[in-house]
């Protein structure tokens, strides 16, 4: 079972190089990994590279005989833009992602996943992750436990954290991608129109997947106006009451919260 990890980058040049290492040190032995970079500006790039030709020294292929690092670097309309074209590159049964501000949790992480996927046969797979302080990755802000999957969840707000998320590609061909339109929603967005109908085999992996930094597109204060109107459209385009949904994924939130204070 061959899985493809995307990351899309840009001008991330101080926490990329621990993205890329934490997929690059995974013990699982068929990994795809393809970088999208937005013609960064900084030296994202050339950490990349760097990067790019250490997967290729004779040590690490002996080490690692089933890993290929795949990267482009070219203007694009941003983040979702950037995961469709890895997307659509990918040749691995499952696909997942790592953004550039985040690690996977352990050297073992991919493994659990594709060991769980063998298990379960399932189309999607989400776990637990790690909201982290952005300098001080082992300070936890936010402790996200998935828990079980059950269907009357997501219809009353609750999504799996996105990047938890590892999806068959033949269920995202058959099923869309992200909907570029959206500029901050379309990972929610991409979730609803997957599970809200019931239709797919989901399995839960109840351990962590991934350590986010804060400050992401969606937790950036900057950016809740425009969030918030492009959760009103999104919702609205599932037949869903906006203002009912956001009420509901915040008190979804809460108790993350509240564990991360005395985690």
């Amino acid at each position: 079972m061959k899985i493809s990890i995307i990351t899309s980058c840009y001008n991330r040049e101080e926490t990329i190089r621990g993205a890329i290492e934490s997929v690059m040190s995974q013990d699982y032995p068929n990994i795809e990994y393809i970088i999208v970079d937005g013609s960064s500006t900084d030296k994202s790039l050339e950490v990349i590279r760097e990067m790019e030709r250490l997967s290729k020294e004779d040590g690490f292929k002996s080490m690692h005989p089933g890993f290929e690092m795949k990267v482009i670097s070219e203007p694009d309309g941003g983040m979702y833009e950037a995961l469709n074209k890895g997307i659509r590159m990918a040749t691995g049964d499952i696909i997942g992602l790592v953004h550039s501000d985040d690690f996977l949790y352990s050297d073992e992480t991919v493994s659990h996943i594709a060991e769980r996927f063998r298990e379960s046969h399932a189309d999607f797979l989400y776990g637990d992750g790690l909201f982290v302080n952005h300098e001080r990755t082992d300070k936890v802000v936010r402790n996200w436990i998935g828990g079980k999957y059950r269907l009357w969840k997501v219809r009353h707000g609750w999504l799996p954290l996105h990047p938890t998320c590892y999806i068959r590609r033949s269920v995202m061909e058959r099923k869309g991608l992200y909907n570029e339109s959206y500029k901050i929603a379309a990972d929610s967005d991409l979730l609803f129109r997957y599970l809200v109908g019931g239709e797919l085999s989901v399995t839960y992996l109840p351990e962590y997947i991934v350590r986010m930094r804060m400050g992401g597109l969606s937790t950036d204060s900057a950016r809740r106006k425009q969030m918030w109107r492009e959760d009103v459209r999104m919702y609205s385009s599932h037949g869903m009451n906006p203002v009912l949904m956001k009420l509901e994924k915040m008190l979804w939130k809460l108790p993350q919260f509240i564990e991360a204070k005395f985690k």
